[in-house]
């Protein structure tokens, strides 16, 4: 993997730098417009390398992002420095877009990922007598974890919830030695927050979670969950669903008398028969890149992409919230975010005829 990565990116280096020796030889006044197909030509060229190129879906994308971000800027620079003057309107132009993509990266890779956002929502329902807080967390999805992770479980704790609720995907690691390792510190992470909600803390698989994910929670009070289980917690119903069942979009869950919820990873299985009145599910991180009109471009999942993020009715009286997820894709993906902020989620369900917390 690492040696093909390495041929793709010293191939990218000889093409820009061939375009910008071409560009380099046109004559003046011709170079303004020149310059424009050639970074035409160069990106078109990058992006049909990724897209060909054999390796996994995420490391392609990995390799458009290293068109975009890396090999791009490193053109418009090229440029901005072999162009004359003559051709300010020209370098005027790339310039703003030199900055534009800069910005862009910056929060994208730097600002974004860390930027954590509590999200806020109430639902009323005539199936509970008294106020319930949930904390929901989807998709931690660390392969070192640290200083964020506390601060979220912290976060988590001042909030004094009821009950709190996980989606999967913990750690997201490919090497045994390291997996066992994290786990071990994710564990400590989660035992020093001192969490202790009243109505306990209940876990299910994610898809990135290997044998033994469940020994984050050794000696914790949470419930790990790898097949489907419900759990009778008094005032209302868990249905905690495994990972393959979640992935189901057929699945068929019982209904309950008192207030239920449904947790999966995947949001796939809220297509299915569900007996649930929430639905929570994570796995989509939101598509981790939304574009303003556009939404997400990506989610890994059956489900619209209008229900890939946020709380949506999607039966009279039945709502899918998925979670944008703590943290993001690894391995050979690209580490980012764009206007897909990381998300913790408090939701408050209110007795009918009680809006106020």
């Amino acid at each position: 993997m690492i040696k093909a990565l390495v041929i793709y990116n010293t191939l990218a280096l000889l093409l820009t730098s061939g375009l910008l020796l071409v560009l380099n030889r046109i004559k003046t006044e011709r170079a303004g417009e020149r310059s424009i197909l050639l970074i035409v030509v160069q990106q078109s060229f990058l992006a049909l390398g990724a897209i060909l190129y054999p390796i996994d879906g995420f490391a392609r994308i990995q390799l458009l992002v290293w068109g975009i971000f890396l090999y791009f800027p490193i053109m418009l620079m090229g440029i901005l420095l072999i162009l004359p003057w003559e051709n300010r309107k020209t370098k005027i132009f790339l310039l703003v877009i030199l900055v534009l993509t800069t910005a862009v990266a910056v929060d994208a890779f730097v600002v974004e990922p860390h930027s954590l956002e509590v999200s806020r929502l109430t639902l009323t329902t005539d199936k509970l007598s008294e106020p319930l807080r949930i904390a929901f967390l989807a998709d931690i999805q660390t392969d070192h974890p640290g200083s964020f992770e506390e601060n979220v479980l912290e976060l988590v704790k001042d909030e004094n919830p009821d009950l709190i609720l996980l989606a999967g995907d913990y750690l997201q690691i490919s090497h045994p030695d390291h997996y066992r390792q994290s786990v071990g510190e994710l564990h400590e992470i989660f035992l020093e927050a001192g969490l202790s909600p009243r109505l306990g803390m209940y876990a299910v698989r994610g898809n990135v979670d290997w044998n033994g994910w469940d020994r984050i929670f050794a000696d914790l009070d949470v419930f790990p969950v790898e097949e489907t289980t419900s759990f009778d917690l008094g005032p209302l119903t868990i249905t905690g669903i495994g990972w393959l069942d979640s992935e189901n979009p057929n699945l068929r869950i019982s209904a309950s008398d008192k207030y239920h919820i449904v947790i999966g990873h995947s949001p796939n299985f809220s297509l299915g028969e569900i007996g649930g009145d929430l639905l929570l599910a994570g796995h989509t991180h939101g598509g981790q890149v939304q574009l303003p009109g556009i939404g997400p471009l990506m989610t890994l999942s059956a489900v619209p992409r209008s229900w890939a993020s946020g709380l949506t009715e999607i039966h009279p009286g039945q709502f899918l919230l998925v979670s944008r997820g703590i943290g993001m894709e690894r391995g050979s993906a690209p580490r980012l975010r764009f206007l897909c902020r990381p998300e913790l989620i408090i939701l408050d369900l209110l007795p009918s005829g009680n809006t106020s917390d």
